[in-house]
């Protein structure tokens, strides 16, 4: 799909295929159940979310969505997410739109991502 001109996460969700919704939500809320402080916006044309600099964004595709870890997916997730069944890249993975959003490695990953990023910025 091609980036979005949305100016806020509210106007993409409400701009997008009606399939890609649901899963957009959930992720959402997965991420700001996990890190209460993170900040939510719009980079790239897609929903990125923030906290102590970039931690994950999601990116729409035809019949998947992409979550993007800024400081990259390390072997052991990346073999625990395919092992469920996700196709992963080196900072990302796939979520088909008729695949359980793997709820409990997400929070895992942003909670760990933060962390990451506010030991960096406390340097």
């Amino acid at each position: 799909m091609k980036a979005s001109k949305a100016k806020t996460v509210d106007e993409f969700i409400a701009e997008s295929p009606e399939e890609t919704r649901p899963v957009v939500e959930q992720i959402r809320k997965i991420v700001k159940q996990a890190v209460p402080e993170v900040e939510e916006t719009m980079g790239y044309g897609k929903p990125y979310y923030k906290y102590h600099g970039w931690m994950t964004g999601v990116t729409l595709y035809t019949k998947h969505l992409g979550i993007e870890m800024w400081g990259g997916l390390s072997d052991s997730d990346r073999a625990e997410l395919e092992k469920l069944g996700y196709k992963t890249g080196s900072k990302n993975f796939q979520v088909l739109y008729n695949q359980e959003v793997p709820a409990e490695l997400l929070t895992r990953l942003v909670k760990a991502q933060a962390s990451s990023n506010k030991q960096k910025d406390s340097k």
